[in-house]
């Protein structure tokens, strides 16, 4: 059984579709994650809340990528 040859424009809509779903759901999330590892404690109440709106608008990427990253600070010493 062989299928139907696809045209340039139907593979380039769907490569369109999967670049874009890639960035929502992984690149995106994974810069703003490492981003606020990074600069959690030095940010200001406009920044943060500009991030946190980010964060709310690409939640499903960071559901999906939370359970493969630990960011919780390494255990002391005493």
């Amino acid at each position: 059984m062989t299928f139907p040859a696809l045209e340039t424009s139907t593979l380039l809509g769907i490569a369109t579709y999967a670049a874009a779903a890639g960035l929502y759901l992984v690149v995106v999330p994974l810069a703003l994650l490492f981003y606020i590892k990074a600069r959690f404690h030095e940010m200001s109440s406009i920044g943060r809340l500009g991030l946190y709106g980010l964060v709310l608008v690409f939640f499903p990427g960071m559901l999906l990528l939370s359970p493969f990253l630990n960011f919780r600070p390494k255990r002391r010493e005493v």
